[in-house]
């Protein structure tokens, strides 16, 4: 683990934060090339009425257009929580290089989310995906979010 590492999941956390402040669920992400940050999300799915307005594919789909591309190899895309298998296949269809997380898919599944209980381990294995993955980064910190969020007075999981 790198100190670019640490500094760009705590830019996730933080903008999973600041989702959190305004009602929406507890999820971040930041994708960055060149250790440059490209994109910065938090989860928009209660704001936008969109099931797939999750962190990562909002984060991905800012990227795109900032480099005006939908190929995101070289890229690194640092989550606050392990990816649903939606926002997976997003990352491997947009060839980003590696997934970098925080909480595990089960966390969020204990805290309420309809959650497909499948690891990115397996969904790489399974699909033989090239994508790189490190679990684990922050993972105190980024369990921390959903505690967090569990005491506003609006927070719904979906």
């Amino acid at each position: 683990m790198k100190n670019q590492d640490i500094k760009f999941m705590k830019l996730a956390i933080g903008k999973a934060k600041a989702g959190i402040k305004k009602d929406q669920a507890p999820f971040g992400a930041c994708i960055v090339k060149n250790n440059k940050v490209v994109a910065l999300s938090h989860n928009l799915v209660w704001k936008n009425s969109d099931i797939t307005a999750h962190a990562e594919i909002m984060a991905i789909r800012s990227a795109c257009k900032v480099l005006k591309k939908i190929d995101l190899s070289g890229c690194t895309i640092y989550s606050t929580c392990e990816p649903c298998p939606m926002c997976f296949s997003a990352c491997h269809w947009a060839g980003l290089t590696s997934i970098v997380f925080g909480a595990k898919i089960e966390d969020a599944k204990k805290f309420g989310f309809n959650e497909l209980a499948v690891s990115n381990f397996n969904l790489k294995k399974i699909g033989k995906s090239k994508i790189k993955l490190t679990a684990g980064l922050l993972a105190e910190e980024n369990l921390a979010l959903f505690k967090f969020w569990k005491k506003q007075p609006k927070s719904k999981a979906y």
